[in-house]
């Protein structure tokens, strides 16, 4: 059977293929819980931003071109809407709060000293500036897609009923969001890889 005809055979053969790789290069014996909830954080974290920038860089400007190309024969959006943009927000949301949690596990596992990581970047304790600066960012990327963005979508794709007016005003609420979390993914992403490599200047 080949793994890779399927969504779930192809992530099985993934991991597995990484534990044959890290028994080639050598373990260590030594558990390096930091290292792993690293390791999820991206993994989910590629899923969460990669979705982000699909739906800012891909689907939006498409859905606008099928709705332009609608009266003069073109498919429409129809397509889209009620079979690509729900399962790609189902990914979307869920894969933000699991960046987050693996986050807040990986702040935790790098921490040392006394108390928390986590409490020590929330608070940009000395050392933990930029990954600080980093988990607000994120933060507040979460909170717009379960408070801003999810919402208005259910309105924009008919999952909740709204009038023509409310889902003119959630498309511009989602839109805006979803720009927002685009712009914020930027230095957050900075702020991951500067924790551990120092920031570009």
């Amino acid at each position: 059977m080949n793994p890779l005809k399927s969504i779930p055979g192809t992530l099985i053969a993934g991991f597995v293929l990484a534990i044959v790789i890290m028994f080639a290069l050598g373990v260590t014996n030594t558990p390096n819980p930091w290292e792993f909830w690293v390791w999820m954080h991206v993994l989910v974290g590629i899923t969460w931003i990669g979705l982000l920038y699909y739906f800012n860089f891909v689907q939006v400007p498409g859905v606008g071109k099928a709705l332009a190309e609608a009266n003069s024969g073109g498919p429409g959006a129809a397509a889209i809407n009620k079979y690509i943009a729900p399962r790609a927000l189902l990914w979307f949301r869920w894969a933000a709060v699991a960046t987050w949690l693996t986050g807040a596990l990986a702040l935790e596992a790098m921490h040392t000293a006394e108390g928390s990581g986590f409490v020590a970047a929330f608070t940009f304790a000395e050392g933990y500036k930029i990954i600080g600066m980093g988990a607000w960012l994120g933060t507040i990327m979460l909170f717009n897609v379960w408070v801003l963005i999810w919402p208005n979508q259910k309105k924009i794709l008919g999952i909740v009923q709204s009038t023509p007016e409310a889902i003119a005003k959630a498309k511009v609420v989602a839109l805006m969001a979803s720009r927002t979390n685009t712009m914020l993914s930027i230095p957050m992403i900075l702020g991951m890889t500067g924790q551990m490599h120092g920031l570009p200047f």
